[in-house]
């Protein structure tokens, strides 16, 4: 069964996923030079094995870049991703996929505890993206002050370089992780010692990910290519909640097994420049989503280049599940929404069952405002008949005060 709507954002589950080198996009391969557009002076330092993983000193309350954002403080990385599965392949699976263009991450809005993020993908030319995943605008609200400690550990050979990019001098510290040996990923990190306006991205310079092993090739790569602050005093309304990336949102997805239902809800937050997620059992009283004390923390610039990664499995909307064509066009209703929505069904004999999967006719239409970005591109219900379960999207909603869809 297709994995269920909450999927991870987790950078584990990124680099796990069969990807392949895609013929129309250039090669992503590793470097340890500064990436293509920025230059270096000769001297850089030896490198130092890192025996333990160096992490960030948490931030005290009221000391966080965060709180003295700007609206108008931007940072825009160029990004390519491609893959090719290699081998033998499944049914439905896409052997080659690539995807290229501009990511932008800019402050629109400030009211403190919260800074207003929205996240857009174009191509190399400035128009929207035509990928379907990444070919809206997206808003994050992201916390400023701090409800907990998070760190963002940095793994492997560190290297110390001095480099130029986006029209600035950075002193930086590359981190090359090599877990090739063992049929993992080459991780290859850029950071600047002094981030400026880059703590959006803490400090991120360039960011590259080259897969080996189980039969994949691909990679996936940003590099800086604009950085400003904006002015001093600058205002403007939070945007709202129709469009979100994720955090300042829940949803609720039914999971039957074997007879026996449950509820999980989906909890998504953004603090200090990190994603939050948690799964949690729907409370009956009190606020839709309890504090994020235990959730699942990711650095902003990695959960970007996981979904840059995921946009790779959408390349045409509608979706067309092992090569089905939909049997239905209606809406179907969720919670209090009413969505129109594409059903595809598919024997199988061997089970003596019918899988029924049901998607939005339109994943960025407004019968899905507030939904969460990853929850749109996943099957509203995906479920066998006769008594087979499945999991089906039940209700969503924003938690974020103030904030409406």
């Amino acid at each position: 069964m297709r994995k269920p709507i909450a999927s991870s954002l987790s950078r584990s589950a990124m680099l796990c996923a069969a990807l392949a080198l895609g013929s129309s996009c250039k090669s992503v391969e590793p470097h340890t030079t500064p990436s293509e557009g920025t230059t270096a002076p000769p001297e850089v330092s030896t490198q130092q094995p890192v025996t333990q993983p160096e992490t960030e000193t948490p931030t005290r309350r009221g000391n966080s870049p965060w709180l003295r954002a700007r609206v108008g403080d931007r940072v825009a990385y160029s990004f390519s991703a491609n893959r090719k599965a290699m081998g033998r392949q499944q049914p439905g699976t896409v052997p080659e996929a690539a995807v290229a263009g501009v990511v932008t991450l800019e402050v629109v809005a400030v009211e403190l505890p919260w800074v207003w993020v929205t996240l857009s993908f174009t191509e190399d030319g400035g128009a929207p993206s035509r990928q379907p995943m990444l070919a809206r605008p997206l808003v994050v609200p992201v916390r400023a002050d701090e409800s907990r400690a998070l760190e963002a550990p940095r793994e492997g050979t560190q290297s110390t370089e001095q480099l130029t990019a986006a029209g600035r001098h950075w002193e930086a510290k590359r981190y090359l992780n090599d877990k090739r040996m063992m049929d993992g990923p080459l991780e290859n990190r850029l950071y600047a010692v002094t981030p400026g306006p880059l703590y959006l991205t803490h400090g991120l310079l360039d960011a590259s990910t080259t897969l080996a092993g189980f039969g994949t090739g691909g990679g996936a790569q940003l590099t800086l290519v604009e950085a400003r602050q904006g002015q001093e005093g600058g205002t403007r309304l939070p945007p709202t909640l129709a469009r979100p990336w994720g955090p300042g949102t829940w949803f609720d997805v039914r999971m039957e097994t074997e007879g026996t239902p449950s509820v999980l809800r989906t909890c998504q937050a953004a603090e200090r420049g990190f994603i939050l997620r948690q799964q949690v059992t729907p409370p009956t009283t009190g606020a839709a989503c309890p504090d994020f004390a235990q959730a699942e923390a990711v650095p902003l610039e990695e959960a970007v280049l996981a979904r840059i990664w995921e946009s790779l499995d959408a390349r045409q909307w509608p979706p067309s599940p092992e090569g089905l064509t939909p049997a239905k066009r209606e809406p179907v209703t969720v919670g209090t929404h009413r969505v129109p929505a594409l059903q595809f069904e598919s024997a199988q004999p061997q089970a003596n069952n019918v899988r029924v999967q049901v998607y939005a006719a339109d994943p960025w239409g407004d019968a899905l405002s507030g939904l969460a970005h990853e929850a749109r591109f996943q099957p509203l219900s995906d479920r066998t008949t006769p008594g087979g379960g499945g999991a089906q999207l039940t209700d969503w909603g924003v938690w974020v005060p103030g904030a409406t869809p």
